[in-house]
């Protein structure tokens, strides 16, 4: 069986004023390991909606971390805010129109491959999962 091959490629700090940046490094660091076309647009979108999620609602900053593992491309996003509420975390229900937010995770988990969630009072981490061409 072959070695697992990890290849760091990102890893930021942000709040509020970071959020364009990292949206911007996580594009041209997915675009340099192949991921091109409109699978690369819903990338970005997913980390975005994720990392703007930990700014609205968990304490105003995280961290990003990408990597590709074995032709996956990976986006870790962690926050140290309270957690997302149960009916919030399976991101299969389209929260209703009148709702004022909500649609991040839902929206992130129709736009990658795989999402996860593992959310405590101590935070929370979203990884987002896409294969890569091959």
């Amino acid at each position: 069986m072959a070695d697992a091959v990890e290849t760091a490629l990102l890893v930021e700090e942000f709040d509020a004023e970071q959020i364009t940046p990292v949206r911007h490094a996580v594009s041209r660091s997915a675009a340099a390991v192949g991921l091109l076309g409109q699978r690369l647009e819903d990338f970005v979108l997913a980390v975005n909606e994720i990392v703007t999620n930990a700014v609205r609602h968990a304490g105003g900053r995280g961290a990003v971390r990408l990597w590709t593992l074995n032709g996956i491309l990976l986006c870790e996003v962690t926050d140290k805010g309270s957690g997302i509420p149960a009916e919030r975390l399976d991101g299969q229900t389209l929260p209703p129109s009148n709702a004022i937010s909500g649609r991040g995770l839902w929206l992130a988990r129709h736009l990658v491959d795989e999402v996860t969630v593992l959310s405590t009072p101590a935070g929370t981490i979203v990884t987002l999962r896409s294969a890569l061409a091959g």
